[in-house]
């Protein structure tokens, strides 16, 4: 029995459609800069937000109706949710989906009793994903909502705890090697610090990266080929977390020799969250080949957390696109919408519309990037910008040939530096809205 009767398969019918539950410019075939746009994107939808949110906040309670749902959380309707899932998946048409190990399945009274309905469930995924072709872009537990948690996980203070994360992320990647997982992501959600007084920093950071050392190397263990991902978020829960931006989680991934073996999975609110927008931190990862996969969804100006809503701004995605085709796609993640619909759209139709007007929004995105890429002017003004680089002193430093003592003698007898061009900050805003109005 359908979930979603009154649905059919969304499909292409392009921009001049108004039909609410069709894709205007995701045309999933079409070759953009010689490859189709499924390709591109490696749509995702997360199994948390999709399944799991129920619309409660801090000042209210659940709010969706999902006809799905048992009275109890138990195994048999956990299984029951995963066939309405990917029926979702199917009308959609969306290849790909990611979950945390709590999401899929009830946790039980014991370890062993949570990895039992784990297995029962995951029979339930194998199934589905023979029927559908849908796929695992990654998995992930959930180490921040039992209060276990409540000091962290890797990071704990109580080296029990240490043990007990240690041996569901070992199951987590289990399941995911036995779904055909492509990744495997550490969301640290609650490895930061809330008081440094009561903090030792070092032993926190230090066991961390031990956590993540002994995670790929169980991974080789059991034949598990999958990219692993480190998410940055600054704060919330905590007041301050070790994967702050892409900046900390570089640096720690170099420091502690984890830097062949973990890539990035940038998230569009967590950038904001640490003060930066969500293009610089794909430019800081990307150009330093730690750019692994993309949760795609974004926060509310007026508001200072992760609201998780769904990616709707044009202008946005197309910046975000740039900096993905710049640096030639996705080599193993894909774009995972980490979004849910919001409180008051609680209707189960809301899924669709949330998720095809993100769908659209990359897409046209993509085709403006791509659009802007061809003309190459944005290119060519950058390359002029930097033209004394290129040639002459600017040429010359970046061979090697110069060293403190040289360039104050080239100074001291030039006398005075070539006059500054203009940065044509407006010009650029300009051309880029050009192509995007």
């Amino acid at each position: 029995m359908s979930a979603f009767p009154n649905v059919k398969k969304v499909v292409y019918e392009g921009a001049e459609s108004t039909n609410p539950l069709a894709y205007r410019f995701y045309n999933a075939e079409q070759k953009v800069e010689g490859k189709t746009m499924k390709d591109h994107f490696r749509f995702s939808a997360a199994y948390w937000h999709t399944m799991r949110a129920g619309g409660s906040d801090p000042f209210g309670s659940a709010t969706m109706v999902r006809p799905w749902e048992g009275n109890v959380d138990n195994v048999k309707n956990a299984q029951k949710r995963v066939k309405v899932f990917f029926e979702f998946l199917e009308k959609m048409q969306l290849p790909y989906y990611c979950f945390h190990d709590r999401d899929i399945a009830p946790e039980g009274k014991t370890l062993a009793e949570s990895n039992a309905n784990l297995d029962e469930v995951v029979k339930v995924f194998k199934d589905e994903q023979a029927r559908t072709g849908a796929k695992l872009l990654w998995g992930t537990a959930n180490l921040f909502g039992n209060p276990r948690y409540m000091h962290g996980a890797a990071t704990s203070c109580n080296a029990d705890v240490f043990a007990y994360a240690a041996a569901q992320v070992k199951k987590a990647m289990e399941i995911t090697k036995e779904l055909g997982g492509q990744g495997y992501t550490f969301w640290g959600g609650r490895e930061g610090y809330q008081c440094i007084w009561n903090t030792n920093m070092k032993r926190e950071l230090d066991n961390l990266a031990r956590f993540m050392h002994m995670a790929v190397d169980y991974a080789k263990a059991i034949g598990f080929k999958g990219q692993f991902y480190f998410e940055p978020k600054p704060k919330e829960p905590t007041k301050h977390q070790y994967d702050f931006d892409a900046a900390a989680c570089i640096n720690f991934l170099r420091a502690y020799g984890l830097e062949k073996n973990i890539k990035l999975n940038i998230e569009t609110n967590h950038a904001t969250l640490a003060g930066h927008s969500v293009e610089h931190e794909l430019e800081y990862a990307a150009h330093q080949g730690f750019l692994g996969s993309v949760d795609a969804n974004t926060g509310d100006t007026l508001l200072g957390w992760d609201t998780d809503q769904f990616p709707t701004n044009v202008y946005e995605t197309t910046k975000m696109m740039l900096v993905i085709l710049k640096y030639g796609g996705f080599k193993t993640g894909g774009l995972n919408f980490d979004a849910k619909v919001r409180r008051e759209s609680f209707e189960p139709i809301d899924l669709f519309y949330a998720h095809i007007g993100g769908v659209d929004a990359f897409a046209k995105g993509l085709l403006i990037a791509a659009e802007m890429r061809k003309s190459k002017e944005l290119e060519k003004m950058t390359k002029e910008r930097y033209s004394s680089w290129d040639n002459g002193i600017g040429a010359e430093i970046e061979s090697g040939k110069h060293d403190f003592k040289s360039l104050e003698k080239y100074i001291l007898k030039k006398g005075e530096i070539e006059p500054n061009n203009s940065g044509r900050q407006e010009l650029f805003e300009n051309i880029v809205n050009r192509y995007t109005f």
